[in-house]
């Protein structure tokens, strides 16, 4: 008879995250809070790990999540985006954090969040920096303006401290802020950034989806849905430098400026995708699953929820742009 397999030091976590996230599927909070746990008590195995063989962390640090985590927004998959910051820029530090966010992706893909594919992640060492290399970093950003570094600043706005201190998150964030201070203009470059989506609504008002592959007759809510409110209320929280990192509570940060009261409709929109995600989908296995809606199984008044929903994404980033371009042409 074989003798059954060691224990590995992530399997008990996986088995719990496994048995009891179906009753944490009445809400996005509830659910998002179950994520929370989940990954702080992964960090807290993979710290230990890295003890063991490395000894205590040399220095004060955070580990940060980002993406739909950062902005409290995962479904039920959800794959990983996350970094880690220290406070001293020397070799023992480097080394120790980079086996830490190696250790941190290796046990999160153990207990079944996939790896992202653009590599955000502590082990990457592009999200794994001192204090000192990511404001260089950032700054680097800052100036070469292109589509990546652009898209990287936004990923990390998003940022939202797990484990260790926060201030250290808010003054990196701080640099953007300063940065349009002086340049307003950079606020459009991260307008033109997000501006083209996948267009959701056809001249004819009726719900295009994806014409080919394994989601043909679906639609693509992560970057038709999601992406124009995210990428949207994103922008006008950094040029009021609101520090919330969900797009909810920008929202209703946003709400309490009276040229922005206009925005509560969005909240309630926002809220009903993320609902109807949650709903649609509780029985999906895989992660690119999460993020297609079919079509043909709505009925009438819940496709035609979903046609405005998608519709005023599209009217949000128009206002959006043109909140910008005012705010750029009052400056002259």
């Amino acid at each position: 008879m074989n003798e059954p397999e060691p224990m590995g030091p992530y399997d008990t976590l996986k088995i719990w995250r496994e048995s009891h996230i179906e009753n944490h599927q009445t809400s996005i909070s509830e659910l998002n809070h179950f994520h929370d746990q989940v990954m702080q008590n992964l960090f807290d195995i993979a710290l230990r790990e890295v003890k063991e063989k490395l000894g205590p962390p040399p220095c004060q640090f955070s580990w940060f999540v980002m993406g739909s985590a950062g902005r409290f927004e995962q479904a039920i998959i959800s794959d990983q985006d996350h970094g880690l910051v220290y406070q001293e820029s020397n070799e023992k530090s480097r080394e120790y954090f980079r086996e830490l966010g190696k250790e941190i992706s290796f046990g999160l893909y153990e207990i079944g969040y996939p790896y992202c594919d653009g590599d955000v992640m502590s082990s990457n060492p592009l999200w794994c920096k001192s204090n000192e290399e990511w404001e260089m970093q950032i700054d680097k950003w800052l100036e070469e303006e292109s589509f990546e570094s652009i898209r990287f600043l936004l990923i990390f706005y998003d940022a939202r401290v797990l484990a260790g201190e926060e201030h250290g998150i808010t003054r990196l964030k701080q640099q953007l802020h300063h940065h349009i201070e002086k340049r307003p203009y950079f606020l459009y470059r991260l307008f033109e950034n997000t501006r083209h989506v996948k267009k959701a609504v056809g001249v004819f008002r009726q719900i295009l989806t994806e014409s080919h592959g394994s989601h043909a007759g679906y639609v693509d809510l992560k970057h038709s849905g999601f992406f124009p409110y995210i990428n949207a209320i994103r922008l006008l929280a950094i040029k009021e430098n609101i520090n919330d990192t969900s797009t909810l509570s920008r929202l209703e940060k946003l709400c309490g400026f009276p040229e922005y009261k206009k925005l509560e409709g969005c909240t309630v929109d926002f809220e009903k995708l993320l609902n109807f995600r949650l709903q649609q989908h509780q029985a999906s296995e895989l992660y690119d699953d999460v993020h297609y809606l079919d079509v043909k199984k709505l009925d009438k008044k819940d496709r035609n929820e979903i046609k405005q929903i998608l519709l005023n994404g599209k009217k949000l980033q128009d206002y959006t742009g043109t909140v910008i371009k005012r705010m750029l042409e009052n400056e002259n």
